[in-house]
C-alpha cells in the first residue's frame, strides 16, 4: 500500500511537469524554425547589400562617364560654333 502511494507521489508530479512542458516544447521548435528562417533571411539580406553595393558603384561610373560626354558634347559645339 505505502508503495503505491510513493509511486503515485513520483509518478503523478512527473506527468503534470510533462504535460506542462509539452507547450514549452512546442514554442521551442517553432522558435528554431523562425530563427532559421531568419538567419537565411540575414543571408540574403547581406547578399543583396553586396549587390547593392556594385550596382551603386557602377552608377558612380556611369554619372562620371555621362558627365566626361556632356563635357566633350559642349566643346565639340563649342568649336562648331553652335
Amino acid at each position: 500500500m505505502v508503495v503505491w502511494i510513493v509511486v503515485a507521489l513520483v509518478v503523478l508530479p512527473l506527468v503534470l511537469l510533462g504535460l506542462a512542458g509539452r507547450p514549452v516544447v512546442i514554442r521551442l521548435r517553432r522558435l528554431r524554425r523562425a530563427a532559421a528562417a531568419l538567419q537565411r533571411h540575414a543571408g540574403e539580406a547581406t547578399a543583396l547589400q553586396t549587390t547593392a553595393a556594385a550596382l551603386q558603384a557602377r552608377a558612380e561610373e556611369l554619372q562620371e562617364q555621362l558627365a566626361t560626354t556632356q563635357q566633350q558634347v559642349a566643346a565639340v559645339r563649342f568649336r562648331r560654333g553652335g
